[in-house]
This record gives structure tokens, C-alpha cells and sequence, in this order.
């Protein structure tokens, strides 16, 4: 297990690309000098040690000697050793849709995006709850089982996208069962799982199967999310909208989402529905239900200790500054015979 004491300080890698221009701008402005200064071969004859290559070396030296501090600023920590704990919590299944539907733009940026965040602000708010992630379109996946670690969930949230699951459409029902399998035991109470979509379902029966989780004392709360006048599917290649999607008869399809059948999920199974806006989509509201519910205690294993590993970034930083000093800007007459650094 692999954290970060200061992941903020990830940021100032954004001082690289600036570094970067600068030499090269540098660089170029000390190569229109020196063609005014005279010609290149006279320069040369003039300068015969003079490298093109070393200025390149010692400044790719000096740019890993500057991330490897910013690494070591960050200050990277492995878990030493893991305890076990019982805590109360929730255990809570997220079935996020992501069929081509919620790429329509009717919420800034789109469907799918803006749910991913009101998802991570809901994983940020987490105590000692689980989490667990599915994905779903016209099939459904688990793709983060019930874990503490909100962290990795977090992580995997972000590169969830329409082709995490290689079958179009939209399959509440699956969506549901797959969740349902996801929960670890079959202990009635304190067993969450929120559905966020556009509501589309089509050729499958979600009311069925929201009837069998509730029998399993699975309590749904649904989002819905988009506009109830619906808007066109757009089409992307290379991150650009290159037109928007046609039914067979030419038509631009368009994508309303289906309020009635979301709010009849929830409602069999005791959950609330909301149909989502505001920064949280309604997220919020749903976390204090659940929290309101009989709290559920279960063993997890965490680590309890942390070594930090800033010392190993700190020492390759030395290193790597070590190597600049010695390489020279000019050659050196006698290991330039054998062509090392140029």
C-alpha cells in the first residue's frame, strides 16, 4: 500500500513543461546569436570541443534531479505493517450508467462526468463505510468490489468511460443483480445501493429485479440525471464532437431520461429517488438515509504504520546532480576520440 503525505505538491510538476520551454527557447535564441556572430563552420573551427549534445544531457539531468525532489517533497509512504479493525459503517454499491446516452450534454459537461464527480465527493465523505463501483450499459460489470479504500476507488472512478463495458444500451435489471451479487453476505440491514442514469432501460424488467433486492433487504435509492426535454447524443473522435447520433431513418436521436421508472425503483425498495442537480446530484441527502439506518459492524484489515520513502528521491536527486557537475558543457579532448557524450 503506497500513499502520499503531500499529493498536493503533485502539482508543481506543472513547472516541468515551463522549464522545458525555457531552455529550449534559450537555446534557440543562443543559436540565431551565435549565426549572427558568423558562419557555423568558422565558429567550429574556432570552438573544435564545443558539444551540441552535453547542453541537452546536463539539462535532461538537472529536470529528473528536480522531479525527483518534487517526489521527495511529496514524500511517498508504504504500509509497514496491518492491523485489524471493526468498525461500523455502511456497505454501499454505486451502478453507475455508462452507455453513450450520458455523453449528452444537458449537464455541463456531460452526463457521465458530471456524475463521476458528484461520485467522488460522495467517496470524499465516506467514514468507515465500503464502497463498491458498478458499471453498466446494455451489460454490467463490478469494476471496484466493497472495499475501505476509497482511494483506489477514487482512482478507478476516473477511467470510467462508454467503453468500460462493450455492450451498448441501457440494463437497469443487470445493473441491479450484478449489485446485488456484489454485497458480501446476506445480512439484512445497512445494505445500500444507489443507482445513477439517465433512465433509458430498454428490453430488460428493473422493477423485477429492484422486487428481488428488496427481498434481500437491499434498500436502492436512484438519481436521475439529464433534462426532461432531453438532448442529442454526440459523437467524438479524438476529443472532438464530429456530429451526433441518427436513428436508421437519418432523425438526431434524442436523450430524455425516464423519470417514472427510476422513482418505481426506489420505491419498491423502500429508497428515495431525486432527480439530480446542485453540486452533489442529491448524493448528500441519500448519504445521511443511509447513515440513518441500523450501522453494520465488520472486520477490515488496514495498515497502521507508514514508512516514509523520501530519503530513496532525495538520494537520486544527489546523484543525478553528482553526474551534471562532472559532465562538462565542452568536450574533453581525449574522451571525445572515442565519441562518449558527443
Amino acid at each position: 500500500m503506497i500513499r502520499f503525505e503531500h499529493p498536493e505538491l503533485f502539482y508543481l510538476f506543472l513547472l516541468i513543461p515551463v522549464i522545458v520551454f525555457v531552455f529550449l527557447i534559450s537555446r534557440y535564441l543562443r543559436k540565431r546569436n551565435l549565426k549572427a556572430f558568423g558562419q557555423e563552420t568558422l565558429i567550429r573551427s574556432l570552438s573544435p570541443l564545443l558539444s551540441d549534445k552535453r547542453p541537452y544531457i546536463k539539462f535532461l539531468l538537472i529536470v529528473a534531479a528536480i522531479s525527483s525532489i518534487i517526489m521527495a517533497s511529496v514524500n511517498p509512504q508504504t504500509g509497514s505493517r496491518m492491523e485489524e479493525l471493526r468498525v461500523e459503517g455502511a456497505d454501499i454499491i454505486v451502478a453507475l450508467d455508462v452507455s453513450r446516452s450520458m455523453l449528452a450534454q444537458d449537464v455541463r459537461p456531460n452526463r457521465l462526468e458530471r456524475a463521476k464527480l458528484a461520485v467522488n465527493r460522495l467517496i470524499d465523505r465516506l467514514e468507515q463505510d465500503r464502497i463498491g463501483i458498478v458499471l453498466f450499459a446494455g451489460s454490467a460489470q463490478s469494476q471496484v468490489p466493497l472495499t475501505s479504500d476509497h482511494n483506489a476507488a477514487k482512482m478507478i472512478l476516473r477511467t470510467a468511460n462508454t467503453n468500460s463495458v462493450a455492450v451498448q444500451g441501457t440494463a437497469i435489471e443487470l445493473a441491479i443483480d450484478r449489485a446485488v451479487l456484489a454485497f458480501q453476505d446476506d445480512q439484512p440491514h445497512n445494505k445500500a445501493m444507489i443507482i445513477i442514469s439517465d433512465g433509458e432501460s430498454h428490453e430488460d424488467a428493473p422493477l423485477q429485479a429492484a422486487k428481488r433486492a428488496a427481498d434481500k433487504g437491499i434498500v436502492i435509492h436512484t438519481i436521475g440525471i439529464g433534462s426532461r426535454t432531453g438532448a442529442p447524443i454526440p459523437i467524438e473522435e479524438n476529443g472532438q464532437i464530429t456530429g451526433y447520433l441518427r436513428d436508421q431513418d437519418g432523425n438526431t436521436v434524442i436523450s430524455r431520461y425516464n423519470e417514472q421508472m427510476l422513482r418505481e425503483i426506489a420505491e419498491t425498495t423502500g429508497g428515495i429517488f431525486r432527480h439530480g442537480g446542485g453540486a452533489d446530484l442529491g448524493l448528500d441527502e441519500i448519504l445521511e438515509q443511509i447513515r440513518a439506518l441500523e450501522q453494520e459492524e465488520f472486520e477490515i484489515f488496514m495498515f497502521a504504520e507508514y514508512e516514509t520513502r523520501y530519503y530513496v528521491f532525495v538520494v537520486l536527486a544527489l546523484i543525478l546532480l553528482s553526474i551534471e557537475i562532472v559532465v562538462l558543457e565542452r568536450k574533453n579532448k581525449y574522451l571525445s576520440k572515442i565519441n562518449i557524450f558527443g
